[in-house]
Order: structure tokens, then sequence, then C-alpha cells
């Protein structure tokens, strides 16, 4: 499976890193724990089992986008399948404009039934995940929200790219030259 992510700017990064490594002193679900070094903050926008030419083509326009400014708008929890904890970002005609873009583009050249209903337009919720668990509820403490930085005011996206979860492999997307 391929995603297609937005990073962060290097402020909000360092930020998120922070909170990550906030949950995991607290001996909590945490991203920090993923040693991996494609393990960066982001938000997913879409999934899909490949990237063909027809997929990267609009994925360079998608690029050509950034840098997009966002809002944080607080802490979220998830619990579908996993319990996830995470920072949630406004919703913003813009970014929804961006995210129909991706979305339009892996379901146009993707095989019926292989796409994550959960990032349709319309059920897409713009996170950056903090930390991540099988354990139902793990995150549902009161003192939780209370352990973390406030997210910042605001911050950009500022790179597109797709890792590929079979490989481990990082493309990054780059606009039409």
């Amino acid at each position: 499976m391929r995603t297609v992510e937005l990073l962060l700017d290097e402020a909000a990064e360092l930020a998120v890193r922070e909170a990550w490594r906030r949950l995991a002193d607290a001996g909590l679900p945490s991203q920090a724990r993923h040693r991996s070094p494609t393990n960066s903050p982001h938000v997913t926008l879409a999934a899909c089992p490949e990237l063909t030419a027809p997929i990267r083509w609009e994925l360079a326009e998608v690029a050509a986008a950034l840098p997009l400014p966002v809002r944080f708008t607080g802490v979220v929890r998830f619990e579908r399948p996993t319990s996830v904890l995470a920072w949630s970002l406004d919703l913003d005609s813009v970014l929804a404009g961006l995210h129909r873009r991706v979305w339009e583009a892996v379901v146009s050249d993707s095989p019926p039934g292989t796409l994550n209903p959960f990032h349709e337009p319309g059920r897409w919720s713009p996170h950056i995940t903090l930390g991540r668990t099988r354990r139902a509820g793990a995150f549902a403490g009161r003192r939780v929200p209370a352990l973390l930085p406030a997210p910042p005011l605001s911050a950009r996206l500022v790179t597109l790219r797709s890792f590929d979860t079979e490989t481990g492999a990082l493309d990054v997307l780059q606009p039409r030259s």
C-alpha cells in the first residue's frame, strides 16, 4: 500500500516530537517509539495500492499548491479499530480542496474496494497522530491532555510524500517542472 502524506514545517514538527516525547516519558503509547528513520509527523491524505503514472501526474499538481498554512484545533481521540490520540487540524476550504484532489486522483486509478473509507471526503479528519495502540480506551484518562504541550497555533504543510508500507521506501512527490 502507498500512502499520500503531507509533512509539517520544522517548528511544527518539533512541537509534535515534543508531544511524542512527553507521552513516551509518561509510559503511554507514542509515535516516538517508532524508531524508523521514515517516522515523521504527517497528515495522511489517502492510501492506495500503487502510485500509477496517472496518480503521480495529479499529485504533482497537488505538490505545486504547497506550502499550505493550517491551524491546529486541539486534541482528538479515535477508536477505529485502534486507539489514536492526535492533534486535529482545521478542515478549511483550502485543505478540503487539496484533500479532494488527492482522493479523486487515487480513486480514479485504483481497483474498487482498495481504498480506506476513512479517507473519503466528508469522512476524513485531518490530524497528526501523537500515539496509537490496539488497546481500546488507552487515551481515555483525563490526565492525557494535561501531559501534552499546546499545539502550535498555526503551521505549514510543506512537503507531499508517499510511503510504501511493504518496502519502507519514501518518495517525495515534487511539482512538475
